[in-house]
């Protein structure tokens, strides 16, 4: 016997789940590399520290167009 499921609601938030997936991994990433930077050089601590906040803040930008996404798009 054959069974099959319905979905109802927004698949939307399944979509963000998703794609909250990448930034996660991406700041974790970012943020390992400059703790193994720092701890090759640690005279370069506070320019790796700048460009780490910077990427950052580029990747969670990529995560706020992934939420803001689905409220424009049909």
């Amino acid at each position: 016997m054959d069974m099959l499921a319905e979905v109802t609601g927004s698949i939307s938030t399944v979509g963000y789940g998703l794609a909250a997936i990448g930034p996660g991994i991406g700041v974790g990433i970012v943020i390992g590399k400059t703790i193994e930077g720092t701890a090759r050089q640690p005279e370069m601590a506070g320019a790796l520290r700048g460009n780490m906040f910077l990427g950052i803040a580029l990747i969670e930008a990529l995560a706020l167009i992934g939420i803001a996404t689905p409220f424009f798009l049909p």
